[in-house]
């Protein structure tokens, strides 16, 4: 894991990250990371997990993963 962090976090310019996260990762993975971002952002909004699922198309099991990742990152 921290070799990924560092092949990351090693650069300044976005256009490199991004290029470097699409060596990494499938058009599938990145769509999927967008989806979850999404996910994370609308609940720490407020807005009900069923709304978030029905808005982009998800599995509510989705919607509750991303409820469980917020928590997390709220206790950094």
């Amino acid at each position: 894991m921290k070799d990924l962090i560092q092949f990351l976090t090693e650069v300044d310019d976005e256009s490199v990250l991004e290029k470097r996260l699409k060596v990494l990762l499938t058009p599938n993975e990145i769509s999927e990371m967008v989806s979850r971002l999404k996910i994370i952002a609308l609940l720490d909004e407020g807005v009900p997990q069923r709304d978030i699922a029905k808005q982009l198309g998800v599995g509510i099991a989705t919607v509750t993963r991303g409820s469980r990742a917020l928590k997390e990152l709220k206790e950094i």
